[in-house]
Order: structure tokens, then sequence, then C-alpha cells
């Protein structure tokens, strides 16, 4: 069985790192999505990571839904070509409305922000927030020391055997979306007993 991955939220940098294969990766994404048919959810910005993931989805006349704060119109330089802009008034609200738009959640290179968005989807897929894929891009092995910590917590017991499986990590872009597509919804912390906690 697969899952309909109709819109993903994908987080990334609003940075524009030295090394341009950043960027390039962030435009490839977006373009690789617009062909597969699936709309992007992000950020809203149009500079760094963010804005090159827009720019290669709407060139394949792809779907763009930017969410950004209102505090950060001006910082982040509102994306205005996304397919729709939604200006919401805090970050709490805007990761709600990335759960509530998207079928799942697709984190590339970034930094702290992202690395927020990425453990709070985490976290809600194991409370039972909701039952969307979680998957990470591991693209020039960027995230293999986040990746060797997060079996670390899972081998010391930090994280429960059934959902050491909720973050899905690949090096590829297609493979992990296929993945994220074949991924089944484990049970959550709200569906267990005290017993098993």
């Amino acid at each position: 069985m697969t899952l309909p991955l109709r819109r993903l939220a994908v987080y990334c940098g609003s940075a524009s790192p030295a090394d341009p294969r950043y960027e390039e990766l962030a435009m490839d994404v977006g373009h690789a999505l617009a062909r597969r048919g699936i709309g992007v959810v992000h950020g809203g910005g149009k500079i760094g990571l963010m804005g090159a993931l827009a720019a290669g989805a709407l060139l394949e006349g792809g779907e763009v839904i930017g969410v950004i704060p209102e505090a950060l119109v001006q910082a982040e330089l509102a994306n205005r070509a996304c397919t729709e802009l939604h200006v919401v008034g805090t970050m709490h609200e805007r990761k709600k409305a990335f759960t509530d738009l998207s079928d799942g959640f697709l984190t590339l290179p970034g930094g702290v922000g992202t690395m927020d968005e990425l453990w709070e989807a985490v976290s809600w897929a194991q409370l039972g927030y909701h039952a969307k894929p979680v998957g990470l891009l591991n693209a020039f092995g960027f995230y293999d020391g986040l990746i060797a910590f997060y079996r670390r917590m899972g081998d010391s017991g930090f994280i429960r055997a059934e959902h050491r499986e909720i973050l899905i990590a690949d090096i590829g872009l297609e493979a992990l979306l296929d993945r994220m597509a074949a991924y089944r919804p484990h049970r959550p912390i709200f569906r267990m007993r005290a017993e098993e906690l």
C-alpha cells in the first residue's frame, strides 16, 4: 500500500552556503517534486535553499505554497511568486499549517530552524498528532552525524523500538520518496498503556 503524496512540507535553510551544491540540490528537488506532481509547502522565503526550492518547482509548473510569519515577511523577503502565500502570526501557526497542508515532511540541509521543524514532525508522529511520513534527504553526507545520533537515542532506549522507523533517511531523493509513500504508520504513544511507556 502506498500513501498519496500530493503535497510535502519541505524543510530547508534560508541561508545561501558558500558551497553551491546546496542551492543546486534544493532547485533539483523542486524540479523533481513538480515532475512527480507533488506540491511544495515551504517557509515562504525567496532566499537561500528555500528560494531555490520554490524556483525549481515553479519552473516545472509545480504548486508552491509558502507559509511565513508576519515578523519574517521583510526579514526573509517573502516569495510573492508562490502559488499561494499564507502570512501567519507565529512560528507555531506556521508549523501547524505545514502539518495541515501536507501529506508528509521532507527535510533538506539546513540550520537550527530546519532542525526545529524536523524534530517537531518526528515528535508529533511519535505522540500521534499525525501519521505522515517524515523523510530526511542525506545529500552529501550532511546528516550522517544526526542519523548516528538518532540511532544512538534508539540504542539507548530513548526512542521506543516501534518508533525508530519514523525518521526515513536516504541519500537519494527518488528512493526516499518511494520509501515515504510506502510508510506504514506505527502505534503512537497516545494509544499505548502506561506499562508500555
